[in-house]
């Protein structure tokens, strides 16, 4: 399984505007939240995923990647890794660009989907981290 370096890591951030995050919860203690206030504050646009709350950081949730309109540069994953290939098969049907799994996160099967279609994955990397690294 290979990373982007640490400059390709800093492009895509650089490029990138519209982040869907999988799993980004409403309860402002949890990391979900935490890393994408963060990023929200860099000036990306954070879309919330997940069917079980109604909305986060003041924007409507949606409860699946197919309900996002419009592009999305980066599908931040906040969920476990066994959950990784589930979502990976949503981000097909979809017209996003990165896949990227939080910390921990980590999902052979669900990386080598992806990437034998072409796509870049990050996977095992906190976005916030990066980002912070890269500017």
């Amino acid at each position: 399984m290979s990373i982007p370096s640490r400059e390709e890591l800093g492009a895509i951030l650089k490029k990138s505007k519209r982040i869907a995050v999988v799993g980004l919860s409403d309860n402002p203690s949890r990391t979900s939240y935490m890393v994408s206030e963060a990023m929200q504050k860099a000036g990306y646009e954070i879309i919330p995923v997940n069917p079980t709350i109604e909305a986060a950081l003041g924007v409507k949730a949606v409860a699946s990647l197919k309900e996002v309109e419009g592009h999305i540069d980066i599908v931040n994953v906040f969920r476990r890794s066994e959950h990784l290939l589930d979502v990976a098969n949503e981000f097909l049907t979809i017209d996003a660009d990165i896949f990227w799994s939080q910390l921990g996160c980590v999902s052979e099967e669900a990386y080598n989907l992806l990437t034998d279609k072409g796509y870049t994955v990050v996977m095992d990397r906190c976005i916030k981290v990066e980002h912070a690294l890269t500017k």
